[in-house]
C-alpha cells in the first residue's frame, strides 16, 4: 500500500505507516514473537509514551496482517462490563465489516443476544451495527457468545485491550475473574493488556491473590532513544524541503523526557511555524510551546475548577518544584505554603488516582508536562 504523504509529517495522536512510525523495531519484534509462540502480553508503560502506535504499528506488520484478525479496543471510558462487552462487539463487527468473509457474515448468527442491532443500510444495503448501550441486556451471556465467535474464527484472533486496567475499577464484582475464565479458554485467540496505570497493572499481573496472575509476559516501554529519534525528525524536515537544527530536537527531547506525544506535539507546531523551503529556528521553540498549550488553556483552568483548595495548593507547589521529592518534609510545606504533611498526604491521594500527577520511587511531578508549563507561567 502507497505511504500516505502528509502535510505535517509529525504525526500525533493515531498511526498512519511505517514511514511516519519512528523505531521500535526490537519492541515490535518482541510483541509479535510472543503472540506467534502462543502467550498474552500485558504491555505496561505511562500514558503517552507510544502503546497505542506501538501496538497499531505492529499490527500493521506482514507477520500479523496475514496470519490473524486484529482488533484494538481502548476501553478507557468504559466504567462497567456492559459498556466494555459493547465495545468490545461492535469492535469485532465494524473491523471485519470490509473484509466481507464467510465468517464476518455469521456475525449475527453466531452473536444472537446482537441480532436486535442487525439492520441494512437503506443506501448500500450493506448490514450495520445499529443497537445501543441499553440494548446490552445481559452482558455476560453476550460476552460469552464474542468470544465463541472468536474462537471458531477462519484464523487466529488478536486483540489488544488498551487501559486494560479499567476493568478493575467496574461497577460489577468479579470482572477480572471472569475474563480470566474466558481467556483461559481460548485456543486461537490471543490479548495483549495495555495499561497506563503501572500499579494498578503490575497488581494485577503480579499479585498471587489476582485472577490474571502470570497469565501474560510483562512487557514495558521506555522512550525511544534520542539518538534513534533525532535522525527521524530531522529527516522528516528535510523530506519536506525544510530543515532544523539537531541541538534544537535535542533540547525538545531533554525537556519532555522523551515522553513521545509530548516530543511530537512540539515537533508538529515547529515544523507549521517553519516557512517553506525554510529554517527551523531556535528561538520558535517559545512561541511553538506557547501556541500547543494555548489549545489546552480551557480544560487546564476547568480542571483546576473542580479541584479543591489544597489539592490545588498541591498541584501548583509539585510543578513548580518540577521534580518534588520529600513532599510532606517541613521544607517543602514551608517553601510552597502548604498547610501540614497530613493534609499534603490527603490531596496527594486523589492527584495521583485522576493521573494528574505521577509517582517515580519517592519523586512526583505533573503528568501532564504541558499542564506543568502553564502552572509554572500563571501561578
Amino acid at each position: 500500500m502507497q505511504t500516505p504523504t502528509l502535510i505535517n509529517p509529525f504525526i500525533v495522536g493515531r498511526y498512519v505507516s511505517d514511514h511516519y512510525f519512528c523505531d521500535r523495531e526490537q519492541e515490535t519484534a518482541f510483541l509479535i514473537k510472543q503472540v506467534e509462540n502462543g502467550r498474552n502480553v500485558a504491555l505496561i508503560s505511562p500514558r503517552r509514551m507510544g502503546k497505542t502506535g506501538l501496538l497499531q504499528h505492529s499490527f500493521n506488520q506482514p507477520a500479523c496482517q496475514e496470519k490473524y484478525y486484529t482488533f484494538f479496543i481502548d476501553i478507557y471510558a468504559t466504567n462497567s462490563l456492559s459498556e466494555f462487552v459493547y465495545l468490545f462487539g461492535k469492535t469485532v463487527y465494524e473491523t471485519l465489516k470490509s473484509k466481507k468473509t464467510a465468517w464476518a457474515e455469521r456475525f449475527f448468527q453466531i452473536i444472537r443476544s446482537l441480532r436486535v442491532g442487525f439492520k441494512l443500510d437503506a443506501v448500500t444495503g450493506e448490514p450495520v451495527f445499529d443497537i445501543g448501550l441499553g440494548d446490552i441486556q445481559a452482558p455476560q451471556a453476550t460476552l460469552d457468545e464474542i468470544f465463541t465467535y472468536l474462537e471458531n474464527a477462519d484464523r487466529p484472533c488478536l486483540v489488544a485491550i488498551d487501559e486494560f486496567q479499567q476493568i478493575a475499577s467496574y461497577e460489577e464484582k468479579n470482572v477480572e475473574a471472569l475474563f480470566r475464565t474466558h481467556i483461559q479458554q481460548c485456543r486461537q485467540t490471543r490479548f495483549i493488556f495495555s495499561g497506563s496505570k503501572r500499579h494498578v497493572m503490575s497488581n494485577m499481573f503480579n499479585s498471587s491473590s489476582k485472577p490474571f496472575y502470570q497469565s501474560a509476559i510483562s512487557m514495558s516501554l521506555e522512550p525511544i532513544p534520542l539518538a534513534t529519534y533525532l535522525p527521524f525528525a530531522v529527516r522528516l524536515f528535510e523530506e519536506r524541503g525544510k530543515s532544523i537544527d539537531t541541538a534544537l530536537v535535542e533540547t525538545i527531547y531533554t525537556r519532555f523526557e522523551g515522553c513521545t506525544w509530548f516530543v511530537q506535539m512540539v515537533m508538529n507546531e515547529l515544523f507549521a511555524l517553519t516557512a517553506p523551503g525554510g529554517h527551523c529556528p531556535a528561538d520558535q521553540l517559545d512561541a511553538a510551546l506557547a501556541n500547543v498549550i494555548q489549545t489546552q488553556e480551557g480544560s487546564y483552568k476547568d480542571l483546576l475548577s473542580r479541584l479543591a483548595p489544597r489539592q490545588k495548593m498541591l498541584l501548583q507547589a509539585i510543578a513548580k518544584a518540577g521534580e518534588a521529592s520529600n513532599i510532606t518534609s517541613s521544607a517543602f510545606i514551608k517553601k510552597y505554603n502548604l498547610t501540614s504533611a497530613s493534609s499534603v498526604q490527603a490531596a496527594l491521594k486523589p492527584l495521583l488516582k485522576n493521573d494528574w500527577v505521577t509517582q517515580d520511587g519517592n519523586a512526583y511531578r505533573v503528568y501532564d508536562y504541558f499542564f506543568a508549563e502553564w502552572l509554572r507561567k500563571e501561578y
